[in-house]
């Protein structure tokens, strides 16, 4: 059997503003997607994508939820703090998409200390962040990380890491120490690589060249992270993607291409599940 293409993450509510087309292209590639949102419209439009998919036997996209680790910041700099019923609100809709069974994972969710503003909202995304795992083990779902020079809490968090289902770092942004560390402190994680290694991203090429194959997995993080020159990133970076991953391992395109689906199976068991009406 032909293999599929994976991405372990991406926004396809986001890529139609660049690329109203991109579903299309989705299909023709035979993508299979991880769609994260972070608001209930998002998630909607993602939901509708993936019951298109489920009726006409494409290939799926799932559907996940979280509370983003910049949204504090973001409603912060606006002038409007988060309250904390608002926080309570968004664990509420993330609470009862899961106990409906309607999400694939929970993402993204993490950590961003980037700047003065995200460190500032440091204290609101430990809250967050441990009422995301709770979440995902009370319903047994897979996490995707957003870390942001913020791995440090990654090894706080490490005993309530190792008893979830699976742990995917989006764009992978820590050493090859630290990810090896991850792993020997029995957390099941994964790691995803994107445009960074086609964009000569130094420590994610290495990263990507020696983590364990049965480890790595491949995103577009679409549309946010382009191939420089391009205005955007999308599904047909994929394969590019998979052909440098390959290069740096130096192992054959197709083979690492069957590992990294196989990956991707075993992280989200089936790819189908209900899919409702409406929100």
């Amino acid at each position: 059997m032909k293999t599929m293409l994976t991405d372990a993450h991406c926004h396809p509510f986001d890529l139609y503003s660049c690329f109203p087309q991109a579903e299309d292209e989705r299909e023709s590639l035979r993508v299979i997607a991880a769609a994260s949102a972070c608001g209930l419209d998002e998630f909607a439009y993602n939901e509708e994508l993936a019951k298109k998919s489920a009726t006409k036997n494409l290939a799926p996209l799932l559907s996940c939820f979280a509370v983003h680790p910049q949204l504090p910041a973001v409603k912060t700099l606006d002038g409007e703090p988060l309250t904390n019923d608002e926080i309570n609100n968004y664990l509420e809709t993330l609470n009862n998409l899961a106990a409906a069974g309607r999400l694939a994972a929970i993402g993204e969710c993490g950590f961003d200390l980037f700047n003065v503003s995200f460190k500032e909202t440091e204290a609101v995304q430990d809250r967050i962040f441990i009422a995301h795992l709770e979440t995902a083990l009370r319903h047994d779902l897979p996490v995707i990380l957003h870390v942001r020079r913020a791995i440090h809490k990654i090894f706080a968090n490490k005993k309530i890491l190792s008893k979830c289902r699976a742990v995917v770092f989006h764009s992978w942004p820590g050493t090859f120490d630290e990810g090896m560390s991850i792993l020997r402190h029995r957390v099941n994680a994964f790691f995803s690589f994107g445009n960074t290694i086609r964009n000569g991203h130094k420590q994610a090429m290495l990263c990507c060249s020696k983590f364990p194959a049965e480890r790595l997995l491949t995103e577009t993080d679409a549309p946010f992270q382009p191939l420089r020159g391009q205005n955007f990133s999308g599904w047909t970076d994929l394969p590019h993607i998979i052909e440098k991953a390959s290069s740096l391992r130096n192992v054959p395109a197709n083979e690492l291409e069957t590992q990294i689906e196989n990956n991707f199976k075993n992280i989200f068991n089936s790819f189908q599940s209900a899919i409702p009406v409406s929100i």
